[in-house]
């Protein structure tokens, strides 16, 4: 006999770790992203000005502090023909010949070379070379490795503020701080000492000691519109405890809002060490690849367009710290910065200069107009003038002569008031005399009024033009009526009928 047991199957679910208890899920909210004109504007204020740097860099390694044109195409990228870039800003670079007028070549003017000679005692500073040491330290001890490769580095030279040789003339006066290992393509730079005092976000120096309670800055631009799902849970997520970028949150679950604050927290770090808090969406990715968040960072620039801004100017994405700015403008200040501000408003004298020279050569061309309409208006003057001044000659002959006859009739002395009377008499005589001449002269010129008339009475035959003016009148209106009258009542009709007469007897006589 066979017995089948059937045993009930419990399932033992153990619980979760006290890291993971109480974690929030991430919430995609529904919300418009709008413009914003001062950073849109922040961006494309440094249009053309890293392509300009690096020419400038690439003219002066060559010793001759000189560059053929035709090697620049090959050795950097510019937005368009070198040529043009050039002569773009003329304040910036000159443009000579070599071999006649063959050979074009490019070297920096006074006014670059003085701007570059300062900011190279600007590297060598010591307050430059310790902030530069500063970033560069940070950075390091965000990655959890706490080593960057100096291809990474590379792409972030420029928002870095670092200067081209910082591998020869920085790094080794800071050996305590980093060192390089490795050469060519895989040289890397290490950290050497971990620094507690370098290890606080500015997030934490601006808020000050407020345990694990920090929140981030939210800014919008005008016009922004979410929901109230999305505004509530943004306020929850601003409320949860501080993660430090410098710390390790291998224990928070990707997944979670927790997560996405501390990834919000590194990011927003690694902004507020760039010299002008903004930087190229894949200089943000390709540093992210490194450190293992390229995809989370992504979604934190999506998800939180009040901490960070994207913008589409210049050709590219370029996302923009919100905090960093005010009205368009950079808050916090550093040498790096004011020398690019310098460059900047070389470049821009250009255009001035341009909106002054075409100016010129508005004005120009409008004087030349008038000029030529004010000598063609003397041309058609200088006839009546002429004539007006001859008749003036014969007027005056006559009034000397009325004068002398005067003067021996009366010979007395005529006073200065009679004189000026005098005078007034002579100019108001002539100016009739011209009027009459210029009316004589309209007259010869203007056709008559009956002149259609008399045109029109050419054309019509010579029968018609013997009648008179009242029988041609009569014809038309008959004309026009339709009306007929007796063949006898009209002249030619009787000479039809005596012609008649005249046969019908010659007939008579010949029988």
């Amino acid at each position: 006999m066979r017995f089948t047991a059937f045993f009930h199957r419990t399932t033992t679910t153990l619980p979760p770790p006290s890291h993971r208890q109480h974690l929030r899920t991430l919430f995609d909210g529904n919300f418009t992203l709008v413009r914003d004109r001062g950073l849109d504007h922040a961006v494309e204020r440094e249009k053309n000005l890293k392509p300009l740097l690096n020419l400038r860099n690439l003219i002066k390694q060559e010793p001759s502090k000189s560059l053929p044109v035709s090697i620049i195409k090959e050795s950097i990228q510019l937005p368009f023909r070198p040529m043009d870039f050039i002569r773009k800003y003329p304040s910036v670079f000159e443009e000579f010949y070599s071999n006649g007028k063959f050979d074009a070549h490019v070297r920096l003017t006074p006014e670059a070379v003085e701007l570059d000679e300062d900011e190279g005692f600007m590297f060598k500073s010591e307050l430059f070379k310790k902030q530069v040491a500063d970033r560069l330290l940070k950075l390091l001890m965000i990655s959890k490795i706490h080593k960057i490769p100096l291809r990474v580095l590379e792409g972030l030279r420029w928002d870095l503020g670092l200067p081209m040789d910082y591998v020869k003339t920085i790094i080794p006066e800071f050996p305590d701080y980093f060192r390089v290992i490795g050469m060519g393509d895989n040289a890397v730079l290490e950290l050497v000492c971990w620094c507690k005092e370098q290890a606080v976000s500015v997030l934490e120096k601006k808020l000050g000691d407020k345990g694990k309670e920090l929140a981030f800055p939210l800014q919008f631009s005008t016009g922004f519109e979410m929901d109230n799902k999305y505004e509530k849970w943004l306020k929850d997520w601003n409320k949860l405890p501080y993660v430090s970028p410098y710390e390790n949150a291998g224990h928070l679950n990707a997944s979670s809002d927790e997560s996405d604050r501390w990834v919000v927290g590194v990011l927003h770090e690694i902004m507020n060490l760039l010299v002008s808090k903004k930087t190229e969406k894949d200089n943000v990715l390709m540093l992210g690849e490194w450190l293992g968040l390229a995809s989370r960072f992504k979604r934190a620039i999506l998800q939180h367009p009040g901490i960070f801004y994207l913008s589409s100017k210049n050709r590219t994405y370029t996302v923009v710290l919100r905090e960093g700015y005010k009205r368009g403008f950079l808050i916090e200040d550093n040498p790096a910065m004011e020398f690019r501000r310098k460059y900047i408003h070389l470049m821009n004298t250009v255009k001035e200069d341009n909106k002054t020279d075409q100016d010129k050569v508005v004005k120009d061309k409008t004087s030349t107009k008038e000029s030529k309409v004010k000598a063609d208006e003397g041309k058609v003057g200088e006839g009546e003038r002429e004539e007006n001044h001859g008749e003036e000659k014969e007027e005056g002959e006559e009034t000397e002569l009325s004068d002398a006859e005067d003067e021996d009739a009366s010979e007395t002395i005529v006073d200065d008031d009679n004189e000026e009377s005098a005078r007034d008499t002579r100019r108001t005589s002539s100016n009739r005399r011209r009027r009459n001449f210029a009316e004589m002269k309209l007259n010869t010129e203007k056709p008559s009024r009956n002149f259609r008339r008399e045109r029109s009475a050419e054309k019509l035959p010579r029968k018609t033009w013997e009648k008179n003016p009242s029988q041609v009148s009569n014809s038309k209106n008959i004309q026009m009526r339709g009306e007929h009258n007796d063949v006898k009542s009209s002249p030619q009709g009787s000479r039809s009928s005596k012609n008649r007469e005249r046969l019908f007897t010659t007939k008579n006589t010949v029988v």
